[in-house]
């Protein structure tokens, strides 16, 4: 075969190449712009005489009001994860050398658990903390994304669920109690992908209309996880060193 039938036929393969690293990115790859998981914000109403006396806001005329707080009887206790909770992932990938638009963003509303509090009117703790998330309800923009991570990546199907575990109390700030999104850290075990590793997450939390909404994220090198980027269809699949892990929890009083 001569030099020339040679070469037009790497070029041939480099192309198909390309075109088909390209329909995989394009097909399987390309993230859906998600935003992240966060508090909804929240309208302040008066301020009652309950919350003046747990969080000393002043209810005198021409002060700021504040949102309504709930007594200590009404705080202290067991709350549940309800139904409407969610967690996910998120993840820059590429293939080769062709960067996402955007992040990989996978979501469930498969959250379990409950957390305790306790109040003795000066002070309200976040005395426990115990989260399950089913991993294998994860679901992203592309159903081929999800059934990879069966088998790679996440390994689901070996690893079927991620869990937190608060090993330090947590202080709940007035102003949270009172209805205001308010900055919280969550210290805990973070077990993802069969390990587990101690974590400090950034958090919000409010009170608002009998409920405890948590929203928070952590990122973290995929390595200290064990996670490996996958293949696919021979080509081999970058993701960024980092991952994102992103919840939006609501409680309810059990």
């Amino acid at each position: 075969m001569s030099r020339s039938r040679l070469t037009i036929m790497a070029v041939a393969i480099a192309v198909a190449v390309a075109i088909g690293g390209f329909v995989v990115y394009d097909q399987i790859l390309r993230g859906d712009s998600a935003a992240a998981l966060a508090l909804p914000t929240a309208s302040p109403t008066s301020a009652t005489p309950a919350a003046t006396a747990v969080t000393g806001a002043s209810t005198a005329p021409g002060s700021s009001a504040v949102a309504t707080a709930a007594t200590d009887s009404e705080v202290a206790g067991t709350w549940d994860v309800a139904a409407d909770s969610v967690a996910g992932y998120r993840v820059r990938e590429q293939l080769a050398s062709l960067p996402a638009e955007s992040d990989a963003v996978g979501r469930t509303d498969q959250v379990t658990g409950s957390i305790t509090i306790g109040s003795d009117g000066a002070t309200t703790t976040l005395t426990a903390a115990s989260l399950t998330v089913d991993t294998t309800t994860l679901a992203s923009d592309e159903s081929r994304r999800d059934n990879r991570l069966r088998n790679e990546g996440l390994e689901t199907d070996r690893f079927p669920t991620a869990t937190f575990t608060l090993t330090q109390p947590v202080d709940v700030p007035a102003a949270a109690l009172a209805g205001t999104p308010t900055d919280i850290t969550l210290t805990g075990d973070l077990t993802l992908h069969g390990v587990t590793k101690s974590v400090e997450i950034p958090a919000q939390a409010e009170l608002v209309d009998g409920t405890i909404k948590v929203a928070g994220s952590i990122t973290f090198p995929l390595s200290d996880y064990e996670i490996v980027a996958p293949n696919i269809g021979g080509f081999i699949v970058s993701i960024a060193d980092d991952g994102t892990l992103e919840f939006l929890v609501t409680f309810t009083k059990g």
